[in-house]
């Protein structure tokens, strides 16, 4: 086949010609295409969405800095937290499947002002914690306000940017994720320490939660847009300067983003019979599916049965594995933190166990960049060498350093550990956890939105099962494990595992287009019968 030849595969696209970015999806010339929306718009939305992201993944990480308050005060046992925790996975994980169908038939609005709402539910239960069973119960609400967070997301940025922007805005999800994760426990540990008390943890989350709720009621726009009913017209592609008229026909409705670039332009040119929609509109707590019959409730069981599809995909396997690990080792490093660093001979408390989450910050928000951002440059550099064609699998070349780098940290933490060091051994190995956390999510996550565009909400559903599922599991034997090992011992089998994981990138490599091509017509029927449904 002659390289600038494309096959008709999910997740091969032309990204150059003649030097220029085509765009994808295709921008319509609707004014009410979020792709067509400005910056402000855009970003503005973007930055509610992360921050739903970062703040739910703060309150899912706070309640272990609630522990040591509930332990004296009512005698509340360190392993039924531990039951809490997985609870807390479930409810995110299988949240998230059962949340899927919501964000088709009734608008991305609605699932993340329900989600926030299940989070306010689960903060102020928090807060009136008297016995055992509020301990572990309400962590159920709190993972199911996560749940938004693992998939809604990252549909809504699609919905919003362009298939060579996605690594880039990826990096910004799991940045805020990261930020979430590793500063509330740090925050919290401030609130359990000061003379508020362990419960204001709760009460803080209830106050910050009313709050998110009326700025996403009053500002967050639906996204949801009927991309296939609107057509770019033969004129416009055309008009289009640097097309190929070789090239097929979807290639054709692909502009180069010089052409694109000024979002006002794009406006002027928009179908002038449609009518911008209002502001009421725009912020419906309800955006019915145009194909939405009565309330929706049978397309919502079909559909919740259907996306069960995805777990037929390896990609969706692959994806789940490398994010379910990185949350699986955060159970144990955590753990370890808690336990053994409020110890001899370091004796941290709350605060001191809190801080020692900034080196993993510091990481993963390097990790972040290295992930997103220039994993989308190195994705154009790719294309530049394939003759300006995409293949999914370029961007998985980024993830080899971190077969070493992810297994380095937790040698270092975890040998550091049970040898009692301080400085500056356990803290760098501690940021090298963090890179990983930054970016390999990231980069899988990524690779299987580039894999198939058109079932990201599904692939992102798969992935949340496969990885809290994982966490869950692993949730309840962290402890077990590291008191029948001891640290030292665990974290290094642990660290082999995590560069087994990480290398199973290495059959994607060179098996992953196979799959693609093997599961093209299972694909193409996964749309068409979900967008029928």
């Amino acid at each position: 086949m002659d390289p600038t030849e494309i096959e008709d595969l999910p997740g091969t696209s032309r990204l150059l010609d003649q030097g220029e970015i085509l765009l994808s999806p295709p921008p319509t010339k609707s004014v009410n295409d979020p792709l067509n929306w400005s910056s402000f718009r855009k970003y503005w939305h973007a930055l509610l969405v992360c921050f739903i992201a970062g703040f739910t993944a703060a309150t899912s990480n706070d309640a272990g800095s609630a522990q040591f308050g509930e332990n004296e005060e009512l005698g509340i046992t360190y392993a039924s937290m531990n039951t809490g925790a997985g609870v807390l996975f479930l409810g995110i994980g299988y949240g998230t499947l059962v949340l899927s169908p919501a964000a088709w038939l009734w608008g991305r609005r609605s699932t993340y002002l329900f989600c926030i709402t299940m989070g306010l539910i689960g903060a102020i239960w928090m807060t009136k914690t008297e016995s055992t069973s509020d301990s572990i119960w309400n962590q159920l609400f709190v993972g199911i306000s996560e749940s938004c967070a693992e998939a809604n997301v990252q549909l809504s940025l699609s919905d919003l940017f362009y298939e060579h922007q996605r690594g880039t805005f990826l990096g910004v999800y799991v940045l805020a994720t990261s930020v979430g994760t590793y500063l509330g426990p740090l925050i919290a540990g401030f609130i359990a320490d000061s003379s508020l008390g362990w419960r204001w943890i709760g009460w803080w989350a209830v106050i910050i939660s009313v709050a998110t709720i009326l700025t996403l009621y009053f500002t967050l726009e639906e996204t949801m847009f009927d991309r296939p009913a609107y057509e770019i017209g033969e004129t416009n592609a055309a008009q289009t300067p640097g097309t190929d008229p070789e090239l097929g026909a979807d290639e054709k409705k692909r502009p180069p983003v010089s052409q694109m670039l000024n979002n006002d332009a794009v406006t002027t040119t928009a179908d002038q019979s449609e009518l911008p929609k209002t502001y009421w509109q725009r912020i419906a707590l309800i955006t019915p599916a145009p194909n939405l019959v009565g309330f929706g409730f049978q397309q919502y069981c079909t559909r919740l049965v259907h996306t069960m599809r995805v777990f037929s995909f390896p990609a969706v396997i692959y994806s789940g594995i490398q994010w379910g690990a990185q949350d699986a080792w955060l159970t144990f490093y955590l753990t370890v933190e808690d336990d053994d660093w409020s110890s001899a001979p370091w004796n941290y408390g709350d605060v001191g166990v809190g801080l020692m989450n900034l080196p993993c910050l510091i990481g993963a928000v390097l990790g972040c960049f290295y992930g997103g951002y220039f994993s989308d440059l190195f994705m154009i550099w790719m294309a530049k060498r394939n003759g300006g064609i995409r293949e999914a699998e370029h961007r998985l070349w980024f993830l080899f350093p971190l077969a070493i780098i992810g297994p380095l940290g937790m040698l270092l933490f975890g040998i550091g550990t049970g040898q009692g060091w301080v400085w500056p051994g356990p803290y760098v190995g501690l940021g090298l956890i963090g890179f990983g956390w930054g970016c390999t999510g990231d980069l899988s996550m990524a690779y299987l939105m580039d894999a198939y565009p058109e079932m990201v909400l599904e692939g992102m559903v798969g992935v949340s099962v496969i990885n809290n599922s994982i966490a869950c599991i692993l949730t309840f034997t962290a402890s077990m494990w590291l008191d029948s090992q001891g640290v030292q011992n665990t974290f290094i089998v642990i660290a082999a595992l995590d560069f087994v994981f990480v290398m199973t990138t290495v059959p994607m490599m060179i098996w992953g287009k196979n799959c693609r091509r093997w599961t093209k017509t299972r694909y193409l029927d996964f749309v068409r019968i979900r967008d029928s449904l």
